[in-house]
């Protein structure tokens, strides 16, 4: 019995793979598209209903890990290639991407001009320099390592561009200057103006993601409980100074606080309804 089809034949091989964690064997056959049969017509009205949920949130954790368990590789499916950037663009929207340029730009500057000459421009004001609004938020660009740019870099693509291809560019854009603008402020407090890097945003990001999955399942926006257990064992990392990392544990936890808030305003009527 023909169930349905899909034009994207990753979509069709995780629902076959979900399905299989029921007990029901799906088959895809492919030509123009990727169709879906059931042999045995007595599940139908299982399969169809699963479907239905599947169709609203293809991209729902549950589905990510049956295809882990029951997946294949001999699925039959031929999956074009793409690039790297391909991917990266697929899943990042335009804010994702350009704040990841604009870091990549600041990051080769630094190491052409030097480090103090670019956090002249850039880094968060001084007492005489409270009217350069860009230093509230262009701290957010400066990095001091590879691993430190690589590190923020990827949490950003990862978190931001599900964000902001979820729920748009604006409310990314919010989270990102609210963030950027209190961490910033909570660090200078603690260690003066030279620092940087846009971790204060990706705590925020973290703390966003996981309250608003555990919250409002339906958004799908969702982090791991695993990950956020790191990113809490990485804080105090931070604190306990081990491994003699130096880390801005203050914009560490005010970003991770903003990004909890946030969802939770976000998420007040779904919880009341």
């Amino acid at each position: 019995m023909r169930i349905t089809e899909f034009s994207n034949p990753r979509m069709a091989q995780a629902f076959v793979d979900y399905m299989a964690t029921r007990g029901i064997q799906l088959r895809i056959e492919s030509d123009n598209h990727y169709t879906v049969w059931l042999d045995d017509d007595s599940k139908v009205n299982l399969v169809e209903n699963e479907l239905n949920q599947f169709i609203r949130d293809p991209n729902h954790p549950r589905y990510q890990a049956a295809s882990w368990h029951s997946g294949t590789t001999r699925s039959g499916i031929h999956y074009q290639s793409t690039s790297l950037m391909t991917n990266i663009r697929e899943r990042a929207g335009p804010l994702t991407l350009a704040v990841m340029a604009a870091c990549i730009v600041v990051f080769i500057l630094m190491q052409i001009l030097g480090f103090r000459t670019v956090m002249t421009w850039l880094a968060w004001p001084d007492a005489d320099q409270h009217f350069q609004l860009w230093r509230w938020f262009t701290h957010a660009l400066l990095h001091f390592s590879l691993l430190h740019i690589v590190f923020n870099l990827l949490w950003w693509w990862y978190l931001g561009g599900a964000i902001e291809k979820r729920l748009g560019s604006g409310k990314l854009f919010v989270i990102l200057l609210i963030s950027a603008l209190l961490s910033g402020w909570m660090q200078a407090k603690y260690s003066g103006v030279m620092f940087g890097g846009l971790s204060g945003a990706v705590y925020a990001l973290m703390g966003y993601a996981w309250l608003r999955g555990e919250r409002d399942p339906q958004s799908g926006i969702h982090l791991e409980r695993g990950l956020m257990a790191f990113a809490i064992i990485w804080l105090v990392v931070g604190y306990m100074g081990w491994f003699g990392l130096s880390i801005a544990n203050a914009a560490h936890v005010t970003g991770l606080l903003v990004g909890l808030a946030m969802a939770f305003v976000d998420t007040r009527q779904k919880k009341r309804s």
